[in-house]
């Protein structure tokens, strides 16, 4: 595996443990949810309980949207090969530029590989969409502010 290789495959990684970190919680979320909702039915009666099941049930349905959603962004990221290399910026890609480094995946932040500063992002963000088909040596504006791209992995 060469350098670029370990890169990608590194901020793969990074993605995944930063999907992995948010389904524990939701998972978590969804578990306290449910015993909340259990003692609730032991424990009241009339109004309030109404009440504070009908609280617990919105929270739990908001904790099941995200878990779809969680469920998604796990899809798209399977989809993505750290094995395949392109010039053409898209999906799975590394990009380095004059300003930013950046690889097209999914929103997770700020990634550090080998003391190199990368912004994992979603392929339908402002930026991502600017990206999304150039190669070396285009230039891009974003937010009043010109870059130009250095590498494409």
């Amino acid at each position: 595996m060469n350098s670029t290789e370990k890169v990608k495959q590194a901020l793969h990684n990074g993605c995944v443990l930063f999907t992995q970190n948010r389904l524990d919680t939701i998972n978590k979320t969804i578990l306290e949810l449910q015993e909340s909702l259990t003692s609730e039915t032991k424990s009241s009666a009339g109004d309030k309980h109404e009440t504070g099941r009908a609280m617990v049930q919105l929270e739990r349905e908001k904790a099941g949207h995200q878990l779809a959603q969680i469920q998604k962004v796990n899809q798209l990221l399977a989809k993505i090969s750290t094995e395949k290399t392109s010039k053409i910026i898209g999906l799975g890609s590394v990009v380095y530029t004059t300003k930013s480094n950046y690889y097209i995946a999914i929103s997770a932040g700020e990634l550090e590989v080998d003391t190199q500063k990368f912004y994992a992002i979603a392929a339908n963000t402002p930026i991502a969409q600017l990206l999304l088909g150039k190669t070396i040596g285009d230039d891009i504006v974003f937010r009043a502010q010109n870059f130009s791209i250095t590498n494409v992995n």
